[in-house]
């Protein structure tokens, strides 16, 4: 799987922004797909995840109830729509897969792929 993230940017706090991952290869539809934020000077950190079928997510508390994640199996496209952004959202984005049918949950090393990150800019 390969992965490609996009749809970053600059925002001023409050406003929104909606991430696509886009990905090749006939597993995406049986990968647990997984969104990733690193900011300056920080580790890498959770933000939430999907199960292959899309329906069953879990979020980080820093975004629960601001951030969905979303899935289009047919497209081959994983969405992360975040809603009253904050400053503190600054960072970069990561999308990332497991192999078919693998629970990623909220551990980076579940993950086997990864996208090559977009930058989200929130302006106070």
């Amino acid at each position: 799987v390969q992965l490609q993230a996009s749809g970053g940017g600059l925002v001023q706090a409050g406003g929104s922004l909606r991430l696509s991952c886009a990905a090749s290869g006939r597993t995406f539809s049986r990968a647990t797909l997984g969104w990733f934020r690193q900011a300056p000077g920080k580790e890498r950190e959770f933000v939430g995840t999907i199960g292959w079928s899309g329906d069953s997510t879990d979020y980080a508390d820093s975004v629960k109830g601001r951030f969905t994640i979303s899935r289009d199996n047919v497209k081959n496209t994983a969405f992360l729509q975040m809603n009253s952004l904050k400053p503190e959202d600054t960072a970069v984005y990561y999308c990332a897969a497991t192999k078919s049918f693998y629970y990623g949950g909220r551990d980076l090393k579940m993950y086997d792929y990864w996208g090559q990150g977009t930058q989200v800019t929130v302006s106070s």
